[in-house]
């Protein structure tokens, strides 16, 4: 494809994406809600953060057949 083409087709493509991003707005919400949001987000970092400083996880014992 030639570079001129490639460069309108995208041009194109850019403008029609940009139209129906600012159609989309997401409806206005509560500050409530939004520090609930924010609490979860960190609740879950702070989980998961504790887990990989923690170590690898236990081990079960291994089954060896006699």
């Amino acid at each position: 494809m030639h570079a001129d083409v490639h460069h309108l087709l995208h041009a194109a493509e850019s403008a029609e994406l940009h139209a129906k991003a600012a159609e989309f707005r997401l409806p206005p919400t509560s500050l409530r809600t939004r520090v609930g949001w924010t609490l979860v987000e960190v609740g879950l970092r702070l989980t998961t953060q504790g887990r990989d400083a923690a170590g690898p996880a236990p081990r079960t014992a291994a089954f060896h057949p006699a």
